[in-house]
């Protein structure tokens, strides 16, 4: 549950911190006082889409932090693991947005990513906006409704994994489709390009070591006469190296012979005479290979020429040509197994197909079996909201496909689909005795609407997916005995969940455990929203003035008080 929402330089909003309480927590308010700015703010903390619009003018930053209790929420331990996110006693969640356009969240101080936010947020809180019960006249968001009483998640997951490779492998088959004609056309050229690298089959590394094999033929001459001199010092010359050492040698053997402390510098003497003879014999042998070849050497220089030209004409580097050599060899390969490829495509297709048909097939299933306890509960619950003669229908229907290529395989049979499967949901209703049943959107007026998103979100909330679910005026269109009827659901709903909600009227408002009101004041020329807790005694005039208007009368107050005492 939602223990504490603090917002600071949100829009009309200076600065809150309200803590709000188990139950069904109401909010009351005058028009434009900031009421639907406070659940816009809680959705952005939710992972809404941000806006510096937002932040308070001459504030530099918005903020906005929610402190949530998650005892025994196994999904959100979970998902803090999976992001490395220490867990604390509490669920703290945090966004920020400046007006350079940077926009921070954190969970328990931890920086994550908007994604990993509004993941959070799915598992903790369903935000039903002001208007969104509108959203029951489109017929596809209908079937979003059906999915989310259903508990086949894994199936949908199946099957959109299924989605995503099927189309993935249409749109390569389809690019490959459209090449055809320009790699035909590109054919010849390629296999000329292809002779003439492949003639030349430069390696990797081969120009850096011709350079390096030509450096030392183009200075042949000088490596004999150096080397020549090095082996003379060395071992040849009146008093070579060698000739030295060797003296030394004897002389340190005479010393130690005297003193023994001479023994080391002996033994290492020797040492260094056997190094003076391992460089002479290299210098010899190396003096002995040095062959000048002038046809040697203009080969080499003849490769290099051909390899600074194939440079040039492909890509500027040996690597260049290499990797150029490869893309043009797939793409005429290609050219010339087009049709074994475009084989291969459609059978992976096809296999895709079966499959994507099967895992499709399996969910309508699901969803069959769904809709028939969603038309029960919902027309129960429509009862207790009011409307006692009601008849529900969650109609599914399937289309065969008359289209060429995008389709799914059911059963034998060809049927159009989507990214959710190939079933089309509309809801049908009829809310007198007698009326035949027709689309939702045609028949229902809003406060009628109004009740059956509320009985949808009563049966989705008895799923146990959300231990917070937040109303902006669910009670739109309606008033009277069937706001308290409304309220009364609220009320029920709030036995399990902790609910908050908006609301204008005094009869949901009389049913509250803990009742807030939103004021708009101006303070130093700006105008400002606040909210607070009421107590008892002003619990009792916010919802008398609810029923009367702003001249409170002692009827009200008495009505008030029978509301309040009524729950």
């Amino acid at each position: 549950m939602l223990k504490a929402l603090l917002v600071k330089d949100y829009a009309l909003i200076e600065s809150i911190n309200i803590e709000f309480g188990k139950g069904l927590n109401i909010i009351t308010g005058e028009t434009g006082a900031g009421k639907s700015i406070l659940i816009d703010a809680m959705g952005l903390l939710l992972g809404e889409r941000a806006s510096t619009e937002v932040i308070r003018k001459g504030a530099s930053k918005s903020y906005v932090e929610g402190i949530f209790d998650i005892t025994n929420n196994k999904k959100i331990d979970a998902l803090l693991e999976e992001n490395e996110i220490e867990p604390l006693p509490e669920l703290i969640l945090r966004r920020e947005i400046s007006t350079k356009g940077s926009n921070r969240c954190f969970i328990n101080d931890t920086p994550v990513s908007l994604s990993v936010i509004k993941n959070v947020g799915n598992l903790m809180v369903d935000l039903h906006g002001q208007h969104e019960h509108q959203s029951l006249l489109r017929n596809e968001t209908h079937i979003d409704f059906l999915d989310e009483f259903g508990n086949y998640r894994d199936l949908a997951d199946e099957y959109k994994k299924l989605y995503s490779e099927l189309q993935n492998l249409l749109k390569e088959l389809k690019i490959l489709k459209e090449k055809e004609t320009s790699l035909r056309e590109k054919r010849d050229f390629y296999s000329f390009q292809i002779k003439e690298i492949d003639s030349v089959s430069p390696a990797e590394n081969e120009e850096e070591r011709l350079v390096e094999e030509l450096r030392i033929l183009e200075n042949s001459e000088k490596l004999a006469s150096t080397t020549s001199s090095v082996y003379g010092l060395i071992y040849e010359d009146e008093n070579s190296v060698y000739d030295s050492i060797i003296k030394i040698k004897n002389e340190l053997d005479e010393l130690n012979e005297i003193d023994k402390s001479f023994g080391e510098s002996f033994s290492e003497c020797e040492n260094a005479i056997a190094l003076i003879n391992d460089i002479a014999e290299f210098v010899r042998n190396y003096k002995s290979k040095i062959d000048v070849d002038p046809a040697e050497v203009n080969k080499k220089r003849d490769r290099l020429g051909t390899l600074n030209l194939i440079k040039k004409k492909y890509g500027g580097t040996v690597k260049a040509v290499l990797e150029y050599r490869n893309k043009i060899g797939a793409e005429f390969d290609l050219a010339e197994n087009f049709s074994e490829r475009i084989s291969s495509f459609e059978k992976q297709i096809g296999g895709l197909r079966e499959l994507c048909g099967k895992a499709a097939d399996n969910i309508s299933k699901k969803r069959s079996q769904v809709s028939v306890l969603i038309n029960k509960e919902v027309k129960g619950v429509l009862a207790d909201l009011g409307i006692p003669d009601s008849n529900f229908d969650v109609r599914i229907t399937q289309n065969k496909s008359s289209s060429g290529e995008d389709y799914i395989i059911v059963k034998g049979n060809k049927y159009s689909y989507s990214s959710k499967g190939i079933d089309e949901i509309e809801f049908y209703i009829s809310t007198n005795v007698g009326e035949d049943m027709k689309p939702l959107a045609k028949v229902a007026s809003g406060g009628e609407v109004s009740r059956i998103m509320l009985a949808l979100k009563t049966i989705l909330a008895k799923n146990d997916r959300f231990p917070l679910l937040i109303f902006d005026e669910i009670d739109t269109g309606v008033s009277g005995r069937i706001a308290q009827k409304v309220g009364k659901a609220l009320k029920s709903l709030a036995n399990f969940y902790q609910v908050i909600s908006i609301t204008h009227l005094p009869q949901i408002a009389g049913l509250a455990d803990h009742h807030f009101i939103v004021e708009k004041k101006t303070n130093d020329g700006r105008v400002v929203s606040s909210i607070k807790q009421l107590n008892e005694k002003e619990r009792i005039r916010e919802v008398a003035k609810l029923m009367s208007g702003e001249n409170v009368t002692e009827a009200s107050l008495e009505g008030a008080r029978e509301l309040i005492n009524s729950k």
